[in-house]
């Protein structure tokens, strides 16, 4: 008999955190050509400053100071202002950290490659995989290049841990994606001007940190509650000033159509708000963006988003699937489906995943619950070509689902639209719901689908509820003679939804007794089988 494969151990269900920051986004109209001049100029002086600054930030490597820090502060302020100085070295250093990130990021990638094309080069041609881990290669000659390919990926992991170990780190000012269209314009279907005009647009720096206390929360562009623009400029540049103090004041009023009052209570207050000014190449359009942080945010506690029910929600490439549950973990209504279509643009795809969000949340809404559940997903782990080898279309399946993207943006929109967000483990979700959810809920007019069935077990995890369903009693009698129960463990016991640890000897009167223990002999139930130690009355004769 084999051996049954043990349940890994399910993490308990929490509030995701709400957003820490908000930002908002207004287009600068009524430019005058002197004001997209200026703007130009500006942006570009800038963006020199802050790629010598990266540079000097690469080159101090591990060894950089504060002492250092304030140096190459103390140089930029000589040709811009201390403020512009302070927002240039605090951009610098998260691009240095974030590369630092991805750095790690991808030495862990390369380590799980490595350790996944060892592991199946020492199995033997043609062995399966099992519990998870895959099997051996098919062939001889896939054998050979799977060989070949680790020789590459040792090589490449030796590089990249040589230059995190010195501090090395790979940034590019502007985009990599259009650094790599530089040579590849023909594919891109631009032109050699174009794309250097997309790239200068790119390298520009118009970024201002907010600061609180001071007049509308931001010196170095200042933006009034009437939606007056005005621009601090660098030294270098004073002398195109068209206001007081060397600032230039451009022409027009923005105004913020989306969280208009939140930024007029922001301003009015004097309260730090950041500001992003950006110029879009291809529509020849002007923008500004504002941005600032939230501190303090209430979080529902979890037993509250229980009351009352919630909604849970599976992820997956094409669409969201989703189903009501009462506060018991009962379906309630008909499951309902979010299509999206990720093909296309970047910016095509971030539209199909708000709008299918935004209808989520207003059925969310109309049904009255108080949040949505969903998977804590990471496919990190399951992404590398080494692991699924020839399953390309099962590895274009993983990484199509847009998880981190659809659970930061279901995260900010829930937060605005007043849902809570409980994030599960989603270890078994898709089998056990389509084991025990999918036929129930079955009728012959709706069909439920895998993904439903996995929708009423995520939200059943939420709600602390078993995934498995409280069956009806034995059919026979009271004795478990037609098999247990599905659910025999309470909701109070910690880990009922992992494997039960083994109790040796019959724990009902159905199931066998062990094999290595020897049958205990039993008492028989009838009187004439055994001599009873009790003491009987004689019997009185009758009259």
């Amino acid at each position: 008999m084999a051996e049954e494969k043990p349940l890994r151990s399910i993490a308990r269900p929490f509030v995701a955190d709400g957003p820490t920051g908000v930002s908002i986004r207004t287009r600068l109209k009524g430019l005058t050509p002197q004001d997209r001049e200026v703007l130009r100029l500006v942006g570009e002086h800038m963006g020199r400053l802050a790629g010598r600054d990266l540079t000097r930030r690469c080159q101090d490597g591990l060894e950089h100071s504060t002492g250092a820090w304030a140096d190459r502060k103390r140089d930029l302020t000589a040709e811009s202002s201390s403020r512009w100085a302070g927002s240039v070295t605090a951009s610098t250093h998260d691009q240095w950290a974030l590369s630092r990130r991805a750095q790690h990021a991808h030495l862990q990638s390369l380590d799980a490659g490595i350790r996944t094309l060892r592991h199946r080069l020492s199995l033997p041609l043609g062995e399966k995989g099992s519990r998870g881990k895959p099997g051996g290669y098919r062939s001889r000659h896939e054998w050979f290049h799977k060989s070949r390919r680790l020789a590459i990926l040792e090589h490449r992991f030796e590089e990249v841990r040589a230059e995190r170990e010195a501090g090395k780190v790979s940034v590019v000012r502007g985009e990599r994606r259009l650094l790599h269209q530089r040579h590849h314009l023909t594919d891109a279907h631009k032109s050699e001007d174009r794309w250097r005009q997309e790239w200068q647009a790119a390298r520009r720096f118009l970024t201002a940190d907010g600061e609180s206390g001071k007049r509308h929360g931001n010196e170095t562009i200042r933006v009034t509650p009437n939606g007056e623009v005005a621009i601090k400029l660098p030294k270098p540049l004073e002398h195109l000033a068209n206001a007081p103090r060397g600032r230039y004041a451009l022409t027009g009023a923005v105004a913020f159509s989306h969280r208009g009052e939140e930024w007029a209570d922001r301003v009015i207050g004097d309260r730090a708000v950041a500001y992003r000014i950006h110029h879009d190449v291809s529509r020849d359009r002007w923008y500004l963006d504002a941005s600032w942080t939230r501190k303090d945010l209430p979080v529902a506690p979890l037993n509250t988003l229980r009351t009352g029910g919630l909604a849970g929600v599976d992820m997956n490439t094409d669409h969201l699937a989703a189903h009501r549950l009462d506060e018991h973990g009962n379906p309630v209504g008909a499951p309902r489906q979010f299509f999206y279509d990720l093909s296309g643009h970047a910016a095509h795809r971030d539209a199909q995943v708000r709008h299918a969000l935004t209808r989520l949340m207003h059925w969310a809404r109309q049904t009255g619950v108080q949040a949505i559940a969903i998977e804590d997903l990471d496919f990190s782990d399951q992404k590398t070509r080494e692991k699924h080898g020839r399953k390309k279309r099962f590895r274009q399946l993983v990484s199509g689902i847009p998880t981190g993207k659809l659970r930061a943006r279901l995260v900010s929109m829930c937060a605005e639209a007043g849902l809570g967000v409980i994030a599960v483990d989603p270890a078994y979700t898709s089998r056990w719901g389509a084991q025990h959810w999918q036929k129930p809920l079955t009728t012959g007019k709706r069909k439920t689908t895998r993904h439903q069935a996995a929708a009423v077990a995520i939200g059943r995890r939420a709600l602390g509820h078993p995934i498995r369903r409280r069956t009806a009693p034995p059919p026979h009698d009271r004795s478990d003679r037609a098999g247990h129960r599905t659910v025999q463990a309470r909701p109070g016991i910690p880990g009922r939804e992992e494997t039960r640890p083994r109790v040796p000897g019959p724990r009902t009167r159905s199931a066998q007794p062990d094999t290595e223990r020897k049958r205990a002999t039993r008492t028989p139930n009838t009187v004439r089988d055994v001599r009873s130690e009790r003491e009987w009355a004689p019997r009185l004769p009758a009259h």
